[in-house]
């Protein structure tokens, strides 16, 4: 098969899903608020979540590894979705909203580790680049955030959920697209000298937990700008085709980013990467934190191309170089749970808090934890070697810099 058409039945799935994604981000808080729900109760729906993510994404994950691939899981959990958006359709009151958000985050979040996990592994079989095929779904997100924020301008808030709805029908067929799991005798035989591995292994890996914190802060560094970031906006008079604009710019930049991503990779190396995108977040965070003028959410979005994309590219290649391939799905599902979700969970609960009580200077709150990130990054890169961390049977503990 040709390298552009195997690249390209693997960026559908993230196409479908980024999509709504992309929806759903910036206009998912307008949507909540159309509904009657106030800003504190954003935050715990947030939180509440993350909260049942970490576990439907250690679950979930633990059940893709035992099966030996992630495509059947993820097939079933794109036909969940397509039920719960329509339980979202009739759910009015707080509590049915509460309700019907923990059976989706139960739903929506672990396709993705898994999905990366593929691409991961699958990218790297076929001699293809992870990040310009990752920059599709980048690409499937601006759409999103356009049309919905066009969709709201025109017809309301409502019309947010079916914007998602769109792309949401199409998950389970275009997963079906994933390549099958090859037989673990099979996947076994391709990775010669690479033993089996517990999550208790890797858990005991001081430069793996350090990798988790550090990516994880710099992930949930976001959380103001996800669940009030539209509002700020909004309440700054600033319209809503134009605030779709202020995301679609954000992520636009991040695919030059990522078309990039190999020569930054090169240059400034894993932990460097990282470090950019928690250098960038000290930057953003605490400029967002005084202004809306429009001028300046231009130039503080295109950060996003580093708080996002750079830190993600980095946290894909530690995964890659720290971890055999027949732990991708595994090592992806503790990364997304525990590293991005359960932190994010803590931050989006305290974001609503702040913002309920400081507005706009909630974003100094984020200051503060893209600054313990960029300690634990810094800590990362004194512990970890490069090498791999688990899965090797001489390997005896976690990769030290010697001195």
């Amino acid at each position: 098969m040709p390298k552009w058409l195997t690249g390209l039945k693997l960026a559908a799935y993230g196409g479908a899903y980024f999509f709504a994604a992309g929806a759903f981000m910036s206009y998912w808080p307008v949507w909540l608020r159309d509904r009657g729900v106030t800003d504190t109760e954003i935050g715990t729906l947030f939180m509440s979540r993350q909260i049942v993510a970490v576990i439907a994404t250690l679950s979930v994950g633990w059940i893709a590894h035992r099966l030996g691939g992630p495509r059947g899981v993820i097939v079933a959990l794109g036909i969940g979705a397509i039920v719960m958006m329509g339980a979202y359709q009739f759910s009015y009151s707080f509590l049915a909203i509460f309700v019907v958000t923990m059976i989706w985050g139960f739903l929506w979040s672990p396709p993705m580790p898994l999905y990366d996990g593929v691409l991961v592994t699958e990218t790297k079989k076929h001699g293809l680049d992870y990040a310009r095929v990752r920059m599709w779904s980048s690409v499937a997100f601006i759409f999103g955030t356009f049309i919905a924020g066009i969709a709201v301008d025109r017809y309301g808030p409502p019309w947010v959920l079916y914007v998602g709805m769109a792309s949401i029908v199409l998950l389970a067929p275009l997963a079906l697209l994933l390549p099958a799991a090859a037989p673990r005798s099979a996947a076994a035989a391709a990775e010669p000298g690479h033993a089996p591995f517990r999550v208790a292994d890797l858990l005991r890996q001081p430069a793996f937990l350090l990798f988790l914190l550090a990516c994880g802060l710099c992930q949930a560094s976001h959380s103001v700008l996800y669940s009030f970031g539209t509002l700020t906006w909004r309440g700054a008079g600033i319209d809503d085709v134009t605030i779709s604009a202020l995301w679609a710019e954000s992520v636009a930049i991040e695919i030059v980013l990522m078309l990039f991503g190999g020569w930054l990779l090169g240059r400034l190396g894993v932990c460097g990467l990282i470090a950019l995108g928690l250098a960038a977040g000290l930057v953003r965070w605490t400029a967002m934190a005084f202004t809306t003028e429009l001028w300046a959410l231009v130039l503080l979005q295109a950060l996003h191309s580093c708080t996002f994309a750079a830190c993600h590219l980095g946290a894909m290649a530690f995964l890659q170089r720290a971890l055999p391939a027949h732990g991708a799905a595994i090592g992806q599902s503790l990364y997304y749970a525990l590293g991005t979700g359960a932190t994010q969970a803590v931050v989006y609960q305290f974001s609503g808090i702040l913002y309920s009580e400081y507005g706009q200077y909630a974003f100094l709150g984020m200051t503060v934890v893209s600054a313990i990130g960029m300690c634990a990054v810094i800590a990362l890169a004194r512990t970890w070697n490069g090498g791999l961390l688990v899965g090797q049977p001489e390997a005896k503990g976690p990769s030290l810099r010697s001195g």
